[in-house]
């Protein structure tokens, strides 16, 4: 696509709704700034793809249905955008906080199930009883968060398989720990 485009024509190509390279151009020009504006009010790396992501939707969302008014004040609606979907992270911060402070944990605790207590050394000693692989799986799994396919190439074996050794490492794990399945 021309990258010569001003915003104006980038509006009136992706509210024809057809423009697939006009969206790309889109997401192109303007999700490095929103994960900017994301880092500087967010401050944290993951808020802000989140913010980048959700304000991309709405914004292809206004595009398509040709509701912004002036297009060719596109980054001024990107930005307002992201004013707004920021403040209402915010106000939906707030209330969870006031509502803690509210109930505060004594009463939540009366809404929420009660979970068996864990402990930690006889769970660390049941992960060194596994054998090398099945903990290299569940550590690598439950720890450093790697899907089946990134274990799979780590381990040399299929997806399938390791699915099969995560599966077999927690029932062990839960016969060790004394834990209904």
């Amino acid at each position: 696509m021309d990258t010569e485009l001003d915003d104006s024509e980038l509006v009136r190509r992706i509210g024809c709704g057809t423009d697939r390279e006009a969206e790309a151009e889109l997401f192109r020009r303007m999700a490095p700034r929103i994960r900017l504006y994301g880092l500087r009010h967010l401050r944290h790396e993951h808020a802000a793809e989140d913010l980048a992501q959700q304000v991309m939707i709405t914004t292809l969302e206004a595009l398509r249905a040709r509701r912004l008014r002036q297009p060719g004040k596109l980054a001024s609606f990107v930005l307002g955008t992201c004013r707004m979907t920021v403040l209402g992270l915010r106000r939906a911060a707030q209330r969870k906080e006031h509502l803690l402070r509210q109930f505060g944990p004594d009463r939540l605790a009366e809404f929420q199930p009660s979970m068996p207590s864990l402990d930690r050394e006889k769970l660390r000693r049941c992960v060194q009883n596994l054998k090398e692989r099945e903990r290299a799986v569940v550590v690598m799994t439950f720890y450093h968060e790697e899907t089946g396919a990134d274990l799979a190439g780590f381990l040399g074996v299929s997806e399938a398989n390791v699915r099969v050794i995560r599966h077999r490492a927690i029932h062990q794990l839960r016969d060790c720990l004394g834990v209904a399945a």
